[in-house]
């Protein structure tokens, strides 16, 4: 076997991932984060351990695979193109096409606010952070250019690699690779997550039988409470403290355990009929409801199923935070970014809350070292912010409702996919420890865990043990009634196939109904059969029986016939061009985004996109309109396909 393993960042630690490998000649570069403990040149992955100055990362890397959009995964891609160097293929889902540049733009943002922070009183604390050379917004553009999206479960090849995607949930688009080359296979997890939640599903992959398992820690040595055990903790604390008059500050980023706990609050403010106001940082709600919106596919089965009649990322209890607020002496809660507290809103508010021992600060999620956040779960009781000293007076929870595999989920990983090679990366070194241990006694594999800047050669030697375990028994203990609820079986099913068909409308009685993508197909080749039959009055009749979704198509289909089939796909192409110039305008009157923002989501989605986005916006159509819309949407690709057969 001839495969090394080279970590740049996340060796033995949380953060800054960027892990090289090379399977015989070709080098693959696994994300490209940020380490968002440091404000100085480290943090950055130090890419000159890999190539010498005045060199490009072109001459080195064949392929870039992102697996999402956390910072600490992304946050270094301008720098690494742009900067260093590289112009080969970034490869990721359209979710993390979609939303990378909106962390990018906002980190950036943030970063540069920090540095000239005009507020700090100490001139020697900015004299001690240098001043690195950072990617402005034309680094982030040009960068964002070179991405190109793999869909769930496709292969695609770039420079002779065979690259798949896997569901890892954790968050929106969140991918799990499997990569082939020769005779080799590796399966890099990014981040994933064992269970599923209430707005995602559960990781799933194949029993692919990898060379090698490249697999995150981040809780290595922790075995979580159940699901439902977090969720009443944490609304018990919520409660408690607004009862006694005061605030709780929930600092999150803005994608990902924010939805989650957002739901979370809604259904029991619903429930509680509460009249405390619960808030979300200005535009994160609307921005967020956008993206759920144009990818549901990629949430769990509940959400997909309900999601056209009851969209549950539309809250009612919860509303945009004005800034004027913070100095408010009434209860409340704020979910504010980041979620590290490491700059932003949610420092800021920190530094408002933090003298009130009424006011809770619940930390969600992993917090890096070096990070405010984390040295607030240290228990450090006296903090310098800008010069200022702040008395840590108010209580602090960590309640992790982090969207990471814990150590079980990470065995049952290993267990599924059974690897010859486990190599831990994106962890703390004791706590890969532990759980390297139960590795090797549990299944005799070799478990590796290089530090950054070491290479690992893997060896290949036959396992000693077999581990070939039916899927109904990948859990070592029965699982709990609680734990049967959270989807603990993660790789024992493949998940449902995403749905594709379309929305119509019933002229006489007004209902929605579904059609199936076979049974679409079929009612486009008896529509094309009658047109070929030059039977316009028949197609007419059958149109206004089955709803309106022929109004402009309709428009090709009348004339087809009097053309050769030469220029059918011409004149095919034409029309289908002006509905999508069409639908363009309805669908962005509808977004409450930018025009640029608009332009960057119309560049990334596939016209397949836009049908899921106009399924779940159904009833922000005007009601002549809904039929036509989500089916002349629905229909465009099959349409393409069957047109170009008919003209072979």
């Amino acid at each position: 076997m001839t495969i090394q393993i080279f970590p740049l960042g996340a060796g033995q630690e949380v953060g800054r991932s960027c892990i090289i490998i090379k399977i015989y000649d070709k080098t693959i570069m696994l994300d490209c984060g940020l380490h968002m403990g440091y404000n100085d040149d480290r943090r950055f992955p130090d890419f000159y351990h890999l190539i010498n100055p005045g060199q490009r990362l072109d001459e080195v890397i064949d392929c870039m695979l992102l697996s999402h959009f956390h910072l600490d995964h992304c946050g270094a891609l301008p720098y690494m193109s742009e900067i260093v160097g590289y112009s080969g293929p970034i490869i990721m889902t359209a979710p993390t096409r979609a939303i990378v540049p909106y962390m990018l733009e906002d980190f950036r943002r943030v970063a540069m606010e920090v540095r000239d922070n005009k507020d700090t009183k100490d001139d020697k604390q900015l004299e001690t952070v240098p001043k690195i050379q950072f990617y402005n917004a034309d680094h982030i553009a040009k960068c964002v250019a070179k991405f190109s999206v793999i869909n769930l479960h496709q292969t695609v090849e770039a420079n002779g690699l065979k690259i798949k995607s896997y569901y890892a949930g954790h968050v929106l688009g969140a991918c799990m690779f499997l990569i082939e080359y020769k005779n080799l296979k590796v399966v890099y997890t990014g981040d994933f997550n064992s269970n599923a939640d209430r707005h995602l599903g559960a990781a799933w992959i194949e029993k692919v039988r990898p060379d090698a398992l490249i697999t995150e820690t981040t809780y290595a040595d922790t075995l979580r409470d159940s699901k439902r055990t977090r969720e009443r903790d944490f609304l018990k604390q919520v409660h408690e403290t607004i009862q006694n008059g005061g605030k709780v500050l929930i600092p999150v980023f803005a994608l990902g355990r924010a939805q989650e706990l957002c739901i979370l609050l809604e259904t029991y403010w619903g429930r509680i009929k509460s009249k405390v106001p619960v808030f979300f940082a200005a535009g994160m709600t609307e921005k967020a409801n956008f993206y759920y919106r144009l990818f549901v596919n990629w949430t769990n089965d509940k959400i997909k199923s309900s999601f056209i009649k009851n969209n549950m990322f539309e809250f009612k209890y919860i509303q945009p935070f004005d800034k004027a607020l913070i100095k408010s002496a009434d209860p409340m809660v704020l979910f504010a970014t980041p979620g590290m507290l490491h700059g932003g809103l949610s420092m800021q508010v920190f530094k408002e809350w933090v003298h009130d021992e009424k006011n809770l600060l619940i930390i969600p999620g992993y917090c890096v070292e070096g990070t405010l956040g984390n040295k607030l779960l240290k228990g450090i009781k006296n903090i310098t912010l800008d010069g200022k000293s702040y008395d840590v007076k108010m209580k602090i929870r960590n309640m992790s409702f982090s969207a990471h595999a814990d150590a079980k989920g990470i065995l049952q990983l290993i267990k599924h996919v059974e690897p010859k090679h486990v190599v831990f990366v994106h962890g703390d070194k004791k706590k890969m420890e532990v759980l390297r241990e139960v590795v090797i006694d549990s299944f005799k594999l070799p478990c590796h865990m290089p530090a950054n800047w070491e290479w690992l050669t893997l060896d290949n030697p036959e396992p000693t043990m077999s581990i070939s375990i039916s899927p109904k028994t990948i859990i070592h203990n029965p699982p709990t009634t609680e734990e049967k609820e959270d989807d603990a079986y993660i790789f024992s099913h493949p998940p449902k196939q995403t749905f594709k068909g379309c929305c119509f409308q019933s002229e006489k009685s007004g209902e929605i109904n579904i059609m199936s993508m076979d049974e679409t197909i079929v009612e486009l080749n008896a529509l094309i059969k009658m047109m070929a039959k030059d039977n316009v009055d028949r197609l007419a009749s059958h149109k206004l029986e089955t709803g309106n979704c022929f109004k402009i198509a309709d428009e090709y289909l009348k004339n087809a016939t009097m053309m050769s089939k030469g220029n059918m796909t011409k004149k095919a192409n034409i029309v289908l061009n002006d509905i999508k110039l069409r639908l363009n305008e309805k669908i962005k009157d509808s977004m409450n985004v930018s025009p640029q923002e608009f332009d960057t989501i119309k560049a990334l989605v596939s016209f397949e996109m836009y049908e899921d986005f106009l399924l779940t916006n159904i009833d922000k159509f005007d009601k002549d309109d809904k039929a036509l819309e989500a089916n002349v949407m629905a229909y465009l690709d099959s349409l393409e396909v069957i047109i170009s057969e008919l003209t072979l």
